[in-house]
């Protein structure tokens, strides 16, 4: 299918058996071509399996994004950082054509990430690295390409060794890859840089700053037009410059005259206005390149007596941080997973994320931007030449490759509010980079040079851990009498601590200008590090895993971390609701139930654990049960069965008991239905009720993507639960569920919730859990109707149609 872009930017997808990249010869403008289709798979290490006329034939047909990872065994013996998954490798193959026409054309391979580290042949030959996985990379094969018949590109790909990272991250080619065919002088990879130096309600101004390429030695009548157009598609603004005669330079960066806007509309988390830059190369009157790029309105203030503002007014950081995987698809990539991220996130009040500890996805960012969610954008873990270091080469050997690379990819995003280069370097001196004794400064300061190089616009931060100067552990003496700030922390623009919020004001008081921000909360102290901050002069904090990932596990058969508030298939438990009681104004009350003793261990010299609740009422007939009502309001009344327990107030004076009502013995008899009253000023503001349910009869289907594209990538999550005659959900209920799909879509994936299974996601039969499963379709690239059942042993099944568009 093709797919119009604003202006003349044109993007082709179009599948033949050996993908003929369908393009006029003749056209002159930029081609970008979704790469992600039609591929060979096979894990191992394959000797020679980048030569050209290797037999693949045996090889797996799949589509990209893929983590191989994840289709892997859980090994108990693999260990749990790395997710009980073993370190491994695989190959990847594609044979396609390309057009004779584009012989004077330059002929770009673009990765967007390969992990955890990959080689790329072509026809043979290699011609890329990928050094880190997190961050793309280009390779030029418009001399190798082969214009009478087949090309073949091979990767190889490798989760690297289990040291290499702490956490899962998956492996394979996992983010999306695109072919680019553009003239020989044209605009440089990120090559488009806009910032908005003035803005008011009357008027604002845009720079945009253009890099080219191929103009060394050159003196030839190319210009350079830039033109804005609104969130409407309106043209609001245009300008032009002619490119430089004779450049010395190999690519050259380019500030085109000023630009005005009129009444800007502002990008923010409530109003996440977008304007587009269309930015094109002309020569003899013709357009030779162009791309856009989406940026917004929005002025950024950190101080250290306000904290931040955004657009002018105050805002506190209400935030996650986590690792990249998306649930069962692990680190594979795709926009409809994102969204329904972002899309939980917003609806329990958050809005920002940490992208600990490395860059996500370029469309992670896209999306941020379109749904109004604030990003720390940060690089990496430890500034290491081994240890927790997922680079192929030592971190010394990359940083002055790989900072580019990431700033300029980021840098025109108005979700991304501050650069992030690391985190919890004071622990060892060998993690916080080169040896010049001060724990990280001189290697910050340097490398804080090199991004302010290409983005000038935002602040930059290091996250610390442990908190305290000099790197004192929690097992040194002076570690309660010394309560300092570390060394970084004191020269960073900003000031980012992983927990520690009760140390934050006698930090300040030995370091008064320093502005904090709370780059990790620990979930197990619930609402506490949130009320125990200066929220008016504090830039806001991240939760720590407060959504599961895999990897960082405790301990089999736990598959990773789950202290969460939601688990890894973006459920909620009852805590997600306290969370929201904190970070939103609307009233709201919500019932969790006890199940077991809390959960609680030291883990990275932190305490951290979850007590296990959930929401249900079918409990053990004759129990007593304890529970907690989780509030914003005044006061919670409970009654069971119609009959009052009690009122109780909300204890907002205590960080660590407000919105947190605790109900103990509460007589559960024969069951029936336990409903909490919020009330402010003696008024009814909010309730829930909890109510015993009957036996599982029927299974229940729900979609969630409501216009599930025909374009190869777009997913439709398919939830399943199992319900009494009254369509209640049985939470009790039992069974493996068996999914089939037929029609335009296939089954890539199954889940429920569970982080402690130990079946795979890959196949089409999962086990009840909470009375819930799910399945994930991918959509395939021809419009039409797919029909999805589940079924289960004993209740009646559950079948729909869906269609794709």
């Amino acid at each position: 299918m093709m797919k119009r872009l604003p202006g003349l930017l044109f993007t082709v997808i179009l599948i033949l058996p050996h993908f003929m990249l369908a393009q006029s010869a003749s056209e002159n403008i930029r081609i970008s071509n979704l790469f992600n289709f039609e591929w060979k798979f096979q894990a191992g290490n394959i000797p020679d399996a980048q030569a050209v006329n290797y037999d693949d034939k045996g090889w797996r047909k799949l589509d990209l994004p893929h983590d191989f990872q994840m289709e892997q065994p859980w090994d108990q013996s693999a260990g749990g950082a790395r997710g009980f998954k073993a370190m491994s490798e695989g190959w990847y193959r594609k044979s396609f054509r390309v057009e004779s026409g584009w012989k004077s054309k330059k002929i770009l391979l673009d990765f967007e990430g390969i992990m955890l580290t990959g080689e790329v042949w072509l026809n043979g030959k290699k011609i890329a690295d990928a050094d880190y996985g997190y961050l793309g990379f280009e390779a030029d094969i418009s001399k190798l390409v082969n214009f009478e018949g087949e090309n073949i590109v091979a990767v190889h790909a490798s989760t690297g060794k289990t040291g290499s990272s702490r956490w899962y991250t998956g492996g394979g080619i996992f983010r999306d890859v695109h072919l680019i065919v553009k003239d020989t002088i044209s605009i440089a990879r990120h090559g488009v840089y806009i910032t908005t130096p003035s803005i008011s309600e009357q008027n604002a101004t845009v720079n945009v700053q253009v890099e080219l390429e191929g103009l060394i030695g050159k003196r030839l009548p190319v210009e350079i037009n830039a033109r804005i157009f609104s969130p409407e598609g309106k043209l609001v603004a245009e300008t032009k410059l002619p490119a430089p005669q004779g450049s010395k330079l190999r690519r050259v960066e380019l500030p085109l005259p000023v630009l005005s806007v009129t009444a800007p509309q502002l990008w923010s988390c409530e109003t996440p206005n977008l304007y587009n830059a269309e930015v094109s190369l002309i020569y003899n009157g013709k357009v030779i390149d162009q791309v856009s790029e989406k940026f917004g309105f929005r002025t950024l203030e950190f101080s250290k007596e306000s904290g931040f503002k955004l657009n002018g007014k105050k805002l506190f950081l209400k935030g996650v941080a986590d690792h990249h995987d998306l649930g069962v698809i692990g680190a594979a990539v795709y926009d409809f997973a994102i969204e329904r991220l972002f899309k939980q996130l917003k609806a329990f009040g958050y809005n920002s994320v940490r992208t600990s500890h490395n860059p996500y996805s370029e469309s992670f960012l896209r999306l941020a931007d379109k749904y109004g969610i604030l990003i720390v954008d940060e690089l990496t873990d430890k500034w290491s030449e081994e240890n927790y270091w997922p680079g192929k080469k030592p971190f010394s050997q990359l940083w002055y490759s790989i900072i580019p690379e990431w700033i300029k990819r980021d840098r025109n995003h108005p979700s991304v509010i501050l650069w992030s280069l690391g985190n919890e370097l004071q622990m060892r001196e060998d993690l916080a980079g080169f040896a010049t004794g001060d724990w990280g400064v001189t290697t910050y300061k340097i490398l804080n040079v090199l991004v302010k190089r290409y983005d000038s616009t935002r602040k930059t931060t290091v996250a610390m851990f442990p908190a305290r100067a000099n790197a004192l552990g929690k097992t040194d003496p002076d570690f309660n009498i010394k309560v300092f700030a570390p060394e970084l922390a004191t020269v960073t623009d900003i000031a980012s601590f992983n927990y520690r919020y009760l140390d934050y004001q006698k930090y300040l008081r030995h370091d008064p200008d320093l502005i904090i921000y709370q780059s990790e909360a620990t979930t197990n102290e619930l609402t506490a590090p949130f009320f125990g901050m200066d929220q008016d002069r504090m830039i806001g904090l991240a939760y720590w895993g407060a959504i599961e990932y895999w990897g960082e596990s405790n301990g089999w058969p736990k598959k990773g971390w789950n202290y969460s508030y939601f688990n890894h298939a973006l459920q909620p438990y009852p805590q997600a609701y306290l969370i929201k009681s904190a970070f939103s104004n609307e009233p709201l009350v919500h019932i969790g139930v006890v199940d077991s003793k809390t959960e609680s261990l030291e883990w990275n010299d932190v305490i951290v654990g979850r007590m296990p609740v959930s929401s249900h009422w079918n409990r053990t007939e004759g129990s007593t049960q304890n529970v907690f009502t989780y509030t914003n309001a005044d006061e919670v009344e409970l009654l069971v069965n119609g009959k009052s327990i009690g009122t109780q107030k909300n204890n907002t004076d205590s960080i660590t008991r407000r919105n947190i009502i605790y109900w103990k013995n509460v007589p559960y008899g024969k069951g029936g239905t336990i409903t909490a009253i919020a009330r402010i000023n003696g008024k009814e503001v909010a309730r829930h009720a909890l109510t015993t349910t009957g036996k599982a009869v029927a299974l229940k289907m729900e979609t969630e993507n409501t216009a599930w594209k025909a374009d190869g990538m777009d997913l439709q999550y398919v939830k399943v639960v199992a319900v009494d005659s009254k369509g209640r959900v049985v939470p009790t209920a039992e069974g493996e569920v068996v999914f089939t799909v037929s029609g335009a879509a296939k089954l890539i994936a199954v889940d429920n919730g569970d982080h402690s299974i130990d079946q795979l996601f890959s196949g089409n039969i999962i086990k009840l859990h909470n009375g819930f499963v799910m399945a994930i379709l991918r959509a395939q690239q021809t419009a039409g109707e797919v029909t999805i059942n589940a079924s289960v042993k004993a209740l009646k099944k559950a079948e729909q149609k869906l269609v794709t568009k």
